[in-house]
């Protein structure tokens, strides 16, 4: 099982000074690695198909309309799942996330609490961009947290990687972002996650 994880936003508490409303996470999962593999090799065909060069990123929020559309219209017939935790920063009163990367860490451990009951021997993959003493602290959170005194193995290894350089990561972000813009007030809010709404098992918003 292959697991991808990116998000959409910023974990900054400070909405008033330029911070986000919302911070998404999303997981992406596959049961399957050959379907995965057909996926990657989906993106790398759109690329050629766009007339875009090899190295281009497929980033939700700094691609046009046509674009988000045209990747997501290209990947949903494929099977694989996502869910997504839908962080709400107005509503923290209470809550101390004296550290931005405190909040982001939270919300990877919730949408894997929910994504738990699919999960075995998941290889997860996230994106790498950020403090990597962080990143090697969300690894061993993670790997503690799901793996439980059950005997069976949810979590089986946790690495980082460029999102630049992977495709399926890259497939996150544009599943985070869709989830994102969803919750926004913008008249194309609805577009984008009605066309993978087929391959969403849960999104929730939290807190509630």
């Amino acid at each position: 099982m292959l697991i991808f994880i990116d998000e959409s936003g910023d974990s900054g508490l400070k909405i008033n000074a330029g911070s986000s409303k919302y911070f998404v996470v999303a997981l992406v999962g596959f049961e399957d690695d050959d379907e995965a593999a057909a996926v990657d090799d989906r993106i790398s065909l759109l690329r050629r198909e766009q007339r875009v060069p090899d190295n281009f990123e497929f980033h939700f929020n700094k691609l046009k309309p046509g674009y988000r559309r045209t990747f997501l219209e290209a990947v949903a017939r494929y099977r694989f799942f996502y869910f997504a935790v839908v962080v709400d920063k107005t509503n923290l009163a209470g809550f101390e996330f004296q550290l931005n990367e405190s909040l982001y860490k939270y919300a990877c451990g919730l949408i894997f609490e929910k994504a738990k009951p699919r999960l075995s021997s998941a290889n997860v993959v996230i994106d790498e961009s950020g403090a990597k003493n962080f990143k090697s602290e969300l690894k061993r959170y993670l790997v503690r947290r799901l793996n439980d005194d059950s005997g069976k193995c949810f979590i089986k290894k946790v690495r980082t990687q460029d999102s630049r350089k992977n495709n399926l990561v890259q497939l996150a972000d544009m599943i985070a972002g869709a989830v994102a813009r969803s919750f926004g007030g913008k008249k194309d809010r609805r577009e984008y996650r009605s066309l993978i709404a087929h391959r969403e098992m849960n999104v929730e918003v939290w807190p509630k």
